[in-house]
């Protein structure tokens, strides 16, 4: 009898990036470990205070990358976007968009994977705390929703492995 091959996983990239220490700002890190807590196959999760240079070595090891902020002014509760690494707006060492850091893939170690940006809206960024602010909290709630949705139908990770296996 022959065997069939498994289909391959794909290997996906959620970096999640902010301040837990500023309130709201710590959306990006908190949508990253709620879904690293579902223990997806293929899924890798970093969680950092920014994007910096040394970003664009895991990110070049990837098949797609989504980046998670949190973002002020945002009119929805989040946004998905493709990001177009073709052009980064701005280049240095101490601050690094998600197109830099995707040109940087590319230009260091020849490989940079299709990116997204998922920005969740946040109110309260002004005071030094922890924790999110109700609002966030649901947009969280929507955003970690939308996002295992979308890994399921872009086919990044087998449906099955959305489910957790204890």
């Amino acid at each position: 009898m022959p065997l069939t091959a498994a289909a391959p996983t794909r290997r996906v990239l959620l970096i999640g990036y902010g301040n837990p220490g500023r309130g709201d700002d710590g959306l990006g890190p908190a949508v990253a470990a709620e879904i690293e807590a579902l223990a997806i196959r293929g899924l890798t999760v970093d969680i950092d205070y920014q994007l910096t240079v040394d970003h664009a070595a895991l990110i070049a090891a990837h098949d797609v990358v989504v980046f998670a902020d949190a973002m002020i002014g945002l009119a929805v509760p989040y946004r998905f976007a493709e990001v177009d690494a073709a052009q980064p707006a701005t280049l240095g060492s101490h601050q690094v968009s998600p197109e830099a850091a995707l040109a940087l893939a590319r230009l260091l170690f020849g490989h940079a994977p299709p990116g997204w940006m998922l920005a969740i809206a946040g109110q309260d960024f002004g005071e030094v705390k922890e924790g999110l602010s109700q609002p966030a909290r649901e947009n969280l709630a929507g955003a970690v929703a939308f996002l295992r949705g979308w890994m399921a139908e872009a086919g990044s990770v087998p449906v099955a492995a959305l489910h957790r296996v204890e």
